[in-house]
C-alpha cells in the first residue's frame, strides 16, 4: 500500500468480524490483554467501521460482541453499545484514510516501562526497522479525550503509547497492528533483561544507545530540498569521518534518489565508496525513496527514521530492500547526518 493510497477492504462484514475475533484471541493467548481491557476495530467502507462492544473480553469474543459504527457521527448502526474508546478509533480513521485496522491494549511490560520513561529506542535490528523510536503521550483520563497529541505521533509512526493507560497501533490490517504491539512488548522485556545483566538503569541504557547529531549548537534551517539543503547534505556526508569509514568498508557504490510525492521533484546522489560524487535529478536511480512533505519534514527534524518510515509504508522505497540492507550501517549514518540539516 503506497503513501497516500486509500485502502479498499475486500472482505464482507462477517469476514471482518471473524478477523476481529481471531485477533482478540491471539492477543489473549499472547498475554497482551487481560480481563475486559482493550478494543479492536476495522474499517468496513468509507463511512463504517466495526468495533468491539464495551465490557467485552477480547479473548472470548462472539459475533454479537462486535458492533457497526458510523465513522462520521460515531453512532452505533443497529444494536449494541460500542467501546468507550470509540472516539479514539473514529478520529484515527478520519485522519488516516489508508489505515484499515486499529488495536488498543494495555500490555503489562509496555505500561510498566513507560511509567518511568517517555520513549523506547529498540536495540535489536528487526525492531529498529519495524518500530523505530516509540514515543508516549500523556494520558489523564480513563478514555482518550485529547486526540491531537495521539494523531501527531501517528503521523510519523504507526504505534504510540498512552502513558498510564496502554498502547495504540494502526495498520493496513489487524495482524499488522497486532505484530507492532507484540514487538513493542518484546522490546520492553529486552530492556528489562538488558538492565538486569548490565546493572544499569533503563534511562542510562537508552541514553547510551542513542546517537546524537554532531552539531549541538544552533542549527540553520533550510527550505525542504532547496539547493542550499542539498549542498549542505553533500558537504556534511563527505566530511564525516565515520561515514567515509563505513562507506569504504562496505563498498557503498549506489545511486540514491529522494522524491517529494506532491510535486514529483527528485534529487539524486551518486555514492562511490560512501562519498557523494555527483548530484542530479535522476528519477531512474537504483534506489528511489518517495514520501509526502510531512514525512520528509519529520525525517529531517529527527521525528522518524527513514528505515522505519519505509517498513511502516509511510515512505515508498523503489529498489531491492535486501540489497540496500547490506549498506545498513552507512545508510543509518547518512540518515543521522540528515538531522543536521533540518527544514523550516
Amino acid at each position: 500500500m503506497g503513501a497516500g493510497e486509500v485502502f479498499k477492504n475486500n472482505m464482507n462484514p462477517q469476514e471482518i468480524k471473524n478477523k476481529i475475533i481471531e485477533t482478540g484471541k491471539l492477543l489473549w493467548d499472547k498475554g497482551l490483554v487481560t480481563g475486559f481491557n482493550g478494543n479492536i476495530s476495522a474499517r468496513v467502507d468509507a463511512g463504517t467501521i466495526l468495533i468491539t462492544a464495551t465490557g467485552t473480553c477480547l479473548g472470548y469474543l462472539k459475533p454479537n460482541d462486535i458492533v457497526a459504527l458510523s465513522l462520521m457521527t460515531g453512532e452505533v448502526l443497529g444494536d449494541g453499545k460500542a467501546s468507550s474508546e470509540k472516539f479514539m478509533h473514529t478520529e484515527v480513521y478520519k485522519n488516516f484514510p489508508d489505515i484499515n485496522a486499529i488495536v488498543h491494549t494495555h500490555p503489562t511490560y509496555t505500561n510498566g516501562f513507560f511509567l518511568s520513561n517517555d520513549h523506547l529506542e529498540p536495540k535489536t535490528f528487526e525492531a529498529k526497522f519495524y518500530l523505530g523510536i516509540v514515543k508516549s503521550v500523556p494520558q489523564s483520563t480513563p478514555s482518550v479525550t485529547a486526540m491531537e497529541p495521539v494523531i501527531k505521533e501517528l503521523k510519523v509512526t504507526n504505534i504510540v503509547v498512552l502513558r498510564n493507560h496502554g498502547v495504540v497501533a494502526m495498520g493496513k490490517d489487524l495482524f499488522y497492528a497486532f505484530v507492532l504491539i507484540q514487538e513493542l512488548e518484546e522490546q520492553t522485556k529486552v530492556e528489562l533483561v538488558d538492565v538486569h545483566f548490565s546493572n544499569k538503569s533503563v534511562i542510562n541504557s537508552l541514553r547510551d544507545s542513542s546517537v546524537s547529531p554532531q552539531n549541538d549548537g544552533p542549527t540553520k534551517k533550510y527550505k525542504l530540498f532547496s539547493k542550499d539543503q542539498i549542498n549542505e547534505i553533500v558537504r556534511i556526508v563527505n566530511n564525516d569521518a565515520q561515514m567515509q569509514e563505513l562507506g569504504s568498508k562496505t563498498a557503498m557504490n549506489m545511486d540514491l534518489a529522494v522524491c517529494l510525492q506532491e510535486t514529483g521533484d527528485t534529487h539524486s546522489f551518486k555514492f562511490e565508496n560512501g562519498r557523494i560524487t555527483k548530484t542530479g535529478q535522476d528519477k531512474e536511480a537504483e534506489f528511489l525513496i518517495t514520501a509526502n512533505e510531512a514525512i520528509w519534514r519529520a525525517v529531517f527534524n529527527r521525528e522518524i527514521d527513514p528505515f522505519v518510515a519505509t517498513t511502516q509504508k509511510k515512505m515508498n522505497l523503489r529498489g531491492d530492500f535486501a540489497r540496500i540492507s547490506k549498506w545498513y550501517a552507512p545508510c543509518s549514518r547518512i540518515f543521522q547526518l540528515w538531522t543536521n540539516v533540518p527544514v523550516e
